[in-house]
């Protein structure tokens, strides 16, 4: 019986492990879709996460990701995308903070708007 006390305990505490916890109240999400000038340059993808690796040392930034689209056949995935980005801050503030950073400004300047010929840009809060 103890042994089965056990399995179930380390069965909740596995599947308790994956379970994601929700952002604060007050966060902001900042989403940037970008799209290439040469979809699928491999060199200029590589300049342009260089660039937004360099983003991640901005005071304010508490978590940044990016990746590519996931190719899919429903109606409502946008998959037109090369790159997007995933930027979450504290609050409103830091996020206005970040986009007037200077290191920000250098990198949309130098890198990202010179490589794409779109960007959007999604902010939400909880």
């Amino acid at each position: 019986m103890k042994k089965y006390l056990i399995l179930a305990f380390a069965a909740l505490l596995s599947s308790c492990a994956t379970i994601a916890p929700p952002a604060k109240s007050g966060t902001v999400d900042h989403v940037v879709m970008f799209w290439q000038k040469n979809p699928g340059n491999q060199q200029d993808r590589k300049k342009i996460t260089d660039a937004i690796e360099r983003l991640r040392v901005i005071e304010g930034v508490h978590f940044l990701d990016y990746g590519t689209a996931v190719p899919s056949e429903r109606p409502v995935v946008d998959d037109s995308f090369d790159i997007a980005l995933l930027v979450r801050f504290k609050d409103v503030n830091a996020l206005h903070a970040y986009e007037a950073d200077p290191r920000h400004m250098k990198e949309v300047n130098e890198v990202l708007l010179p490589l794409t010929k779109k960007v959007q840009v999604y902010d939400f809060t909880r």
